[in-house]
């Protein structure tokens, strides 16, 4: 089961589109889904981390970029009303 969802996750297919050798699609979903509600998951990665941080082999050292970049007013999602279509949209250049 968890090499199925590792497979999944790495390769980004389709649940239905997981190879037959790793069960039953369904089943392996199943799983995935208990374990990312029940915490099962964030268990594994706390017990992993606090491991490899006694081994010395984690950098906790960050980078922070605060670069902003904003989607155009035409790439957003959001429903436009008919009447919006003719109006200004706020940019200095059309």
């Amino acid at each position: 089961m968890i090499e199925g969802i590792a497979f999944r996750l790495r390769t980004g297919l389709a649940w239905r589109d997981l190879p037959s050798e790793f069960g039953p699609w369904q089943t392996v979903w199943k799983r995935h889904k208990r374990f990312s509600t029940d915490g099962t998951w964030d268990k594994i990665l706390r017990q992993l981390q606090a491991e490899a941080d006694a081994a010395g082999l984690i950098d906790w050292r960050t980078s922070v970029d605060s670069t902003i970049a904003r989607v155009h007013q035409h790439g957003a999602t959001a429903a436009r009303s008919l009447s919006s279509a003719s109006s200004h949209t706020g940019g200095s250049v059309e």
